[in-house]
């Protein structure tokens, strides 16, 4: 069931028999000169849709807004400062555990989420841990990075290998091409070799765009087709499916 298109006599049924949800998280920044501004939402919203369709796990609209503040020196990045971000995380949790869900799994799809993500889920905790009739204590929240469960990354090292990089990843934009075909942009034949680094080595949006000209960290995006980016997006789905139908009938 998908949140977006559910009235609610339909979500009040399902949390009768079911209390898990997938709220896709994202960004909308730059990831190179062939990669779409919204891939960091596109791809855990489509992996969302296809795990519910699976197993009926609910899912909401994404979050398609992330701390992107690194991206600000590219053109249509839209970034929130890291508190704002943790302040929307955390009123999500709230009102999901109002309504009744004990299990959240935020299906994450950009880096710079995650330490804020983390941030906000103890915020959320904290709330229940100084309250004194520990409201929502048997809420659990859990934060999955579709690149990250050790079958898709053995996927994606197999298909790109060191040509995936760290940005802008070949098999983001792989995916993104096998989703949206149509919003395919080719790389130009003389595109010059990424420079390699880590986005954890990034201060802020000026120090990016000095030594990552075109947005890309390492990735080689002349390596990207629909037909890798399915083979990715298949085996992700799968493994994601199975670790949030774990944490869902985990006893808390």
């Amino acid at each position: 069931m998908k949140l977006q298109f559910a009235a609610w006599p339909e979500v009040e049924e399902y949390l009768t028999t079911n209390a898990g949800i997938i709220v896709p998280i994202g960004s909308t920044e730059q990831h190179g000169p062939t990669g779409l501004m919204g891939t960091d939402y596109i791809i855990p919203s489509a992996m969302a849709k296809a795990i519910s369709e699976r197993t009926g796990i609910c899912s909401t609209p994404p979050v398609t807004f992330g701390m992107a503040q690194h991206h600000l020196g590219f053109p249509g990045t839209i970034s929130l400062r890291p508190s704002t971000y943790v302040s929307v995380l955390v009123d999500v949790m709230q009102s999901l555990a109002r309504h009744g869900f004990r299990r959240i799994v935020f299906l994450n799809g950009h880096g710079g989420n995650i330490a804020p993500a983390l941030t906000a889920m103890n915020e959320f905790y904290a709330g229940t841990s100084f309250h004194l009739e520990g409201e929502h204590r048997d809420v659990l929240c859990k934060l999955i990075s579709w690149w990250m469960p050790p079958k898709t990354a053995a996927e994606i090292t197999e298909i790109f290998g060191d040509g995936d990089g760290a940005h802008a990843t070949a098999s983001e934009i792989a995916v993104t091409q096998f989703l949206h075909s149509k919003y395919i942009k080719q790389a130009s034949p003389d595109l010059p070799q990424a420079r390699k680094g880590t986005v954890s080595d990034i201060h802020n949006a000026y120090d990016y765009r000095h030594r990552f000209a075109d947005g890309r960290i390492g990735s080689d995006v002349r390596l990207c087709s629909p037909e890798s980016g399915q083979r990715v997006f298949e085996v992700a789905t799968r493994e994601i499916a199975d670790e949030c139908a774990a944490f869902f009938s985990a006893k808390g």
